[in-house]
């Protein structure tokens, strides 16, 4: 019994990096039409901003925690104004190869710049130890992400169901054609809903630092599965990417631990349930069916 809750709470800690993560590729999928496969190098660059800022200023993760999601907000609204917002208006592929080979050139900075060995970030000291669940102990750390990730994925959704702003923006993200039909000026929110994004990324980014090897390439393993999570929930749907990454944070932590003697299988069955999920509802779990032709 211990061992299966100590898995659910493994598998919720990585879910809610996957919610994260999913939640800013969801709002700028859903306002721009525009996969963003840049995210995963975003998520780098707020895991070595961290590092950088300690090793080299001395700025501790509580000040990380704020600087690096604010800045790569600042340069993704940069980003989408000089580059990706003059490409909206093609073939949705071109974007997709820009924010493709925008990766690489990050990546391969970082690589050139720091190496290619993965760089280790301390845990803050608030954080040491662990908690006592009773059947189990879990780092404090972990709690606290968990935590974070679950109040700042209700703080987003209040923000988008409870204010003008919000409903505005959440509208132009799950029904940009209908919103631009009742008049509503869905561009002017395209810039900020972009940085958003990119700015979740670099938050958790930041938050992975202390629990996972800052590398350049820590990114690039993790986005493949953060778009597996996007289909599941539904392309352009918020609640749909936050439930999907938290579910599939549960399947991959299950299948690690009970299917550890198939190791095909547990490395897959990501894609598996998100197969199974395009064969049972083609706009994934929450996405809206398009209608006919």
């Amino acid at each position: 019994m211990s061992g299966f809750a100590q898995n659910t709470f493994n598998g919720l800690v990585s879910g809610a990096f996957y919610a994260l993560l999913a939640l800013g590729l969801a709002v700028i999928f859903g306002m721009l039409r525009v996969v963003n496969f840049a995210h995963g190098a975003f998520y780098m660059l707020g895991a070595f901003g961290a590092y950088v800022l300690l090793t080299e200023a001395g700025v501790p993760f509580w000040a990380a925690l704020v600087i690096m999601p604010v800045g790569l907000g600042l340069l993704g609204m940069a980003l989408e104004r000089a580059v990706i917002h003059r490409l909206t208006r093609l073939d949705p592929l071109y974007n997709f190869l820009l924010t493709f080979g925008l990766t690489l050139i990050l990546q391969d900075l970082v690589k050139l710049r720091y190496g290619v060995q993965s760089s280790p970030y301390a845990t803050p000291s608030l954080l040491s130890g662990s908690v006592n669940f009773g059947l189990f102990d879990f780092p404090t750390y972990r709690v606290f992400i968990l935590g974070f990730a679950a109040l700042l994925c209700v703080a987003v959704w209040w923000v988008l169901t409870r204010t003008r702003i919000g409903m505005v923006v959440r509208a132009a993200t799950e029904r940009p054609d209908l919103t631009r039909a009742f008049g509503i000026d869905v561009g002017r929110w395209v810039t900020p809903v972009f940085g958003f994004g990119i700015g979740l990324a670099g938050l958790a980014g930041v938050l992975a630092a202390p629990m996972r090897a800052v590398n350049p390439l820590m990114g690039a393993d993790l986005i493949i599965v953060v778009f597996a999570v996007v289909v599941i929930g539904g392309l352009g749907s918020i609640f749909g990417s936050v439930a999907a990454g938290f579910g599939i944070g549960l399947v991959q932590a299950w299948g690690e631990a009970y299917l550890s003697h198939f190791p095909i299988v547990s490395q897959t069955i990501v894609f598996v349930v998100m197969a199974g999920v395009l064969l049972w509802r083609p706009a994934g779990l929450f996405g809206r069916e398009e209608a006919p032709a």
